[in-house]
């Protein structure tokens, strides 16, 4: 049990009704874990409206209510507190609760359209090969030290991020790398924690069904570094016309990265090839299993990460030559009929375009690169024209399928995407709707030394279809398929 007005240091309260001095329980915003003592936080959600389920909190046992808005009607005996934002107070709250976890171990947290969960997972990997007790909050999954736990967001909610903070402090987690999305910096979800470091990776098309404009996305981005603390550093990539943007108003301690312009930590490409990449870093060759100009910038972001918290140069590039791909991340293998089968998480039109520039830079240009590819439903419908384009001007045969088509009609989002197909690349494509068939179809299609690409799901092991989620995964069903072909 704590005292409420404890829970609710540095949360800005605009009334109060009833007292602060009460002892609560817990705190939650999900009105149906509501139980005898609990403070129940109303949350005005993007589907529901966490203030349309005070009265069933408070039947069901809340003995104080945080809100943006005072019910018409005050219960005796329930203490109200009004707040300008129930999001941000969440987050001070949760801190409070679980006794400012963040400040127990090195928190950083990494933000930009893609690379959050390469850059995270392969520092949490780094850091462990390094002998530290580490943590791991990513969209592949939650890490405390050696346990793992399934994430359902890539940024997770202000309780569940503190709880785990709470559970690495208790097994004594020196590092925590954190995926900070733009979604879970706009609501909140990062105030309240103590960051030792940000990194930001790149800035492109993606979640403009979220945010307006690509000014506000930017700039949710930009205000994860305006609230750095000074002892913090800020390492952002040089490269991206963005990366000032981010460290202009920050506090923290500035460094960048880049493989095109002058920067802090600065790679050139030596040699890129499937087996891996050969990088001279600042002075230093490095040669790593992780393939691709995308993933020379995580390297650096890597790199610059792991020396601003303390660890030796050679030490560092010892480390990273011994890291191993992320699942879902340009994860790949080759069949005995020697066909590649590549399996990526692109769902932007940026990483898609990255992807098979990547793959068309390794390949000989005899063989044939067939992307299987989709866009998911309820999203940012913009992107989809955009990433058929792409798909379809960088790939030698192009099988538009679904991906998460949620609770569209997953032949629509296809004819969306079918309208950014240019005259000349029309003949180049296929539609399929059922994306095992899909897969199936692009393994058929493959010949000896043929690349497949299966791009947008990565690591996700369902398919959400009409508010249901169907086990799915990319590459077992490449795997099984090339299989039965050898047979």
């Amino acid at each position: 049990m704590m005292i409420l007005k404890d829970i609710l240091y540095k949360v800005t309260i605009n009334a109060v009704v009833g007292s602060t001095s009460i002892a609560v329980n817990k705190v939650e915003f999900d009105s149906r874990q509501i139980k005898t003592n609990d403070v129940f936080v109303a949350i005005s959600g993007t589907i529901t409206d966490g203030h349309k389920f005070i009265e069933k909190a408070i039947a069901d046992g809340a003995s104080a209510i945080v809100c943006e808005k005072l019910p018409e009607v005050l219960e005796d005996g329930i203490t109200y507190i009004e707040v300008a934002n129930s999001n941000q107070a969440l987050a001070y709250m949760a801190a409070n609760y679980y006794e400012h976890p963040s400040e127990n171990l090195k928190l950083v947290g990494v933000t930009g359209t893609n690379g959050k969960t390469t850059v995270t997972s392969l520092l949490y990997q780094l850091f462990k090969k390094a002998g530290y007790k580490v943590g791991l909050l990513s969209t592949v999954k939650i890490m405390v030290d050696d346990k793992t736990y399934k994430a359902t967001h890539t940024t997770p909610d202000s309780l569940t991020i503190n709880k785990y903070l709470k559970l690495m402090n208790d097994v004594g987690v020196e590092f925590c790398f954190m995926e900070a999305s733009s979604h879970g910096i706009h609501q909140s979800r990062t105030e309240g924690l103590k960051f030792a470091g940000g990194i930001f990776t790149n800035l492109s098309h993606d979640h403009l069904d979220y945010h307006e404009t690509f000014a506000e996305y930017r700039d949710v981005k930009k205000a994860f570094f305006d609230g750095l603390p000074k002892d913090a550093f800020a390492l952002s990539n040089m490269d991206d016309k963005n990366g000032l943007v981010m460290l202009q108003n920050t506090g923290a301690k500035k460094y960048t990265y880049a493989l095109k312009n002058y920067a802090d930590y600065r790679a050139q490409i030596l040699e890129n090839e499937f087996s891996g990449l050969l990088l001279k870093i600042n002075e230093s060759e490095l040669w790593t299993r992780l393939i691709g100009s995308f993933n020379a910038y995580n390297i650096l972001a890597i790199y610059g990460a792991a020396e601003l918290l303390g660890l030796e140069k050679v030490e560092i590039l010892r480390l990273i030559s011994e890291l191993e791909n992320v699942s879902g991340r340009f994860q790949y293998f080759i069949s005995d009929e020697k066909i590649t089968a590549i399996v990526d998480y692109a769902h932007t039109p940026d990483a898609l375009k990255n992807v098979l520039e990547t793959i068309n830079n390794i390949r000989t240009k005899n063989e044939e690169l067939i992307t299987v590819v989709g866009c998911g439903g309820d999203r940012d419908k913009t992107k989809r024209p955009k990433m058929a384009h792409i798909a379809s001007a960088l790939s030698t045969k192009v099988i538009f399928t679904s991906d998460n088509p949620r609770s569209e009609v997953p032949e629509t989002i296809i004819e969306d995407m079918e309208k950014g197909v240019e005259p000349q690349n029309f003949k180049k494509t296929l539609s399929i709707t059922d994306r095992k068939q899909a897969i199936k179809t692009a393994c058929q299609m493959a010949n000896v030394n043929d690349i497949i690409l299966i791009a947008g799901k990565g690591h996700e092991t369902y398919q959400e279809i009409k508010g249901e989620r169907f086990d799915f995964d990319d590459y077992k069903t490449v795997q099984e398929f090339l299989k039965q072909l050898q047979k």
